[in-house]
């Protein structure tokens, strides 16, 4: 038996934290507030992520780390940088394997899809952030000082999936209710959506396969469809007419930013959903085997768990 350390509560912190403790490993689950499944064989504990001290005390004996951390979108410039650098701390003085969730920010704008040797060439400030993270994990990696491997999502959908994501709170209820889905951009561009069990098997698999450690890898990844066909699956899925799907622009985007630091966040990443915004997540397949959970498998599942939730007393 394994010990794994996560950092983050959220969405895939506490599923990996599922699918772990169900494999017999034992598991932390670290969080600010110290929350999580409340399930044999794992342990909940509060922990500041940018105290290193705290983090290392909770990640003693830790074969892998996970930095499933998911700071306030407004706070990445602020938050991140002092988390990252206790968990790389941590990591040297343990000999945890760092195993970082992120996104694909870190690459900018790009014409064709993505793959994990594109250079990081982000526009946006929370881009550059991922990337600098990255940049400082891989320098460590090379210099012997730790081992260390990058998992890259889409944006998410699947169950347990909430207040996060564009296939989440703001677009599934609304979807099982017949109502008007608002997205940003060109609502009929391809787009490539991650689904939340095969992230999490992703990080479970990479945490212990040396032969992954020292680059990133992309999610395997369902196919791109737009946002329109993805409300249409739900909807097909779920047995009712599809809704009614609206863009907003970059420009009404800008215009909202005046008054809301969280539309100006949007409006520096919305170039990925204005053109096709595609992954290529072929080599975690070609090189373990793993390909993504077939897209109405994923969007099936998807469905059924908000109506459960939609139903559950209380809603």
């Amino acid at each position: 038996m394994a010990r794994h350390v996560i950092v983050g509560a959220g969405t895939n912190g506490s599923q990996l934290a599922e699918l772990l403790v169900g494999r017999g490993e034992e598991v932390v689950l670290v969080s600010r507030r110290g929350r999580g499944p409340d399930r044999p064989g794992i342990t909940c504990r509060p922990v500041d992520a940018a105290d290193a001290g705290a983090l290392g005390a909770a990640a003693e004996g830790a074969s892998v780390l996970y930095n499933c951390a998911n700071p306030d979108y407004l706070r990445w410039q602020t938050d991140w940088p002092p988390m990252a650098r206790a968990m790389l701390e941590v990591a040297e003085r343990s000999g945890a394997v760092l195993v970082t969730l992120s996104n694909l920010y870190g690459y900018g704008p790009v014409a064709g899809p993505m793959t994990e040797d594109l250079p990081l060439a982000a526009v946006s400030t929370r881009g550059q952030v991922r990337a600098q993270m990255w940049r400082d994990a891989l320098a460590a990696h090379e210099a012997g000082r730790i081992r260390c491997v990058e998992v890259r999502a889409s944006d998410f959908f699947g169950p347990g999936l909430t207040d996060q994501g564009y296939l989440g709170e703001r677009a599934v209820p609304r979807i099982l209710a017949g109502k008007t889905v608002r997205a940003i951009g060109d609502v009929d561009a391809p787009h490539s959506w991650t689904y939340v069990p095969d992230t999490v098997e992703a990080l479970a698999l990479v945490g212990s396969e040396e032969a992954a450690w020292g680059r990133p890898w992309h999610v395997p990844t369902v196919p791109a469809r737009s946002i329109r066909q993805m409300v249409t699956a739900m909807a097909n899925a779920a047995g009712v007419q599809p809704s009614r799907v609206s863009g907003v622009s970059r420009g009404v985007l800008r215009a909202l930013g005046i008054v809301s630091a969280q539309m100006r966040g949007l409006a520096e990443v919305a170039y990925q959903f204005e053109h096709p915004f595609i992954v290529d997540s072929s080599a975690f397949t070609d090189r373990f085997g793993v390909a993504a959970t077939p897209v109405d498998d994923a969007v099936g599942a998807t469905v059924a768990w908000w109506r459960t939730r939609l139903a559950a007393p209380g809603r």
